[in-house]
């Protein structure tokens, strides 16, 4: 059935996943592949958000350019605030910041220096795992948890993912080992030293709803109320705190690629009109002062 020539369509809705990653961090899909499943989604927008890492957002860059979808570069910082570990997403980041890549090679250095402890602890309690195999499957510069469980996978020490967390590798198990973290400040700071702007990840996984309130008076910009792991009411209640505390509501899927199953990019949809407003946020000039607060 044709429409009446008088008839209009709306014009399509544009929608973001701002939270994403790649191999160059935790994820498994190579950038290309990120940006495949993006263009099959619909996406008008993704911001990649690999930990303490940009090195993937040139090839990301060029792959969005070339199938016509807006590339925002970004990471994803660990942080804590009063001994509570959180996640701070920095947007718009200037990749080529000498302060931003000094300080992220700091971090990189205290992630690998941890999987060289979680393997040791393992060896301790008769895993024989080894060190080069979790590399091995790392194959980036910020190497990681999962990254170990898909060691043990491999290794035949454990049934599945899910498995090597549970058994080795949650707080509290045989192979975990605590990680240094720099203050939400100190997080805060860099990103917008570096052109950025700073948002709260997922406050629903910390289950301290005060967190969103101390980063909001340590300088935050958004907070990510829509993420996969957060239910319809954890979702309106974190935008609802979001314009109480005037800061902007973001959303990001989350994406690791295939490490669980189904990938979950574009399962949050961000509107497009939220991108606008966190864009507005952007530092006026980029300053190359050193961050305050470091621990």
């Amino acid at each position: 059935m044709s429409l009446p020539e008088s008839a209009e369509c709306p014009p399509p809705v544009r929608v973001a996943d701002l939270h994403l990653h790649t191999r160059y961090s935790d994820g498994t899909f190579t950038p290309q592949e990120l940006v495949a499943h993006a263009c099959a989604e619909g996406l008008a927008a993704i911001a990649l958000t690999d930990h303490d890492t940009v090195d993937g957002c040139p090839e990301t860059a060029e792959a969005c350019q070339a199938s016509g979808i807006e590339f925002i570069p970004g990471a994803e910082i660990t942080a804590e605030i009063g001994g509570q570990e959180v996640h701070v997403l920095g947007y718009w980041l200037d990749t080529e910041s000498p302060l931003l890549r000094e300080r992220f090679a700091e971090f990189q250095s205290i992630r690998t220096g941890r999987i060289h402890g979680m393997v040791r602890q393992l060896n301790e309690r008769g895993v024989p795992l080894k060190v080069e195999s979790v590399f091995e499957v790392a194959q980036c510069k910020s190497p990681g948890r999962p990254h170990l469980a898909r060691a043990l996978v491999k290794g035949g020490f454990c049934r599945d993912f899910d498995d090597a967390f549970e058994r080795y590798l949650k707080k509290g198990r045989a192979g975990w080992v605590p990680k240094p973290m720099v203050s939400a400040t100190t997080a805060i700071d860099l990103i917008h030293a570096s052109g950025g702007v700073a948002v709260l990840a997922h406050p629903g996984l910390y289950r301290a709803d005060r967190l969103v309130g101390e980063a909001a008076r340590a300088g935050i910009d958004g907070v990510e109320c829509w993420h996969t792991k957060h239910t319809p009411e954890a979702s309106k209640r974190y935008h609802s705190l979001a314009r109480e505390l005037n800061l902007v509501a973001t959303g990001g899927s989350d994406c690791h690629g295939n490490s669980k199953g189904q990938p979950l990019i574009g399962s949050v949809r961000l509107p497009y009109e939220q991108v606008n407003r966190l864009r507005e946020r952007r530092p006026v000039a980029k300053t190359a002062a050193t961050p305050t607060g470091a621990r």
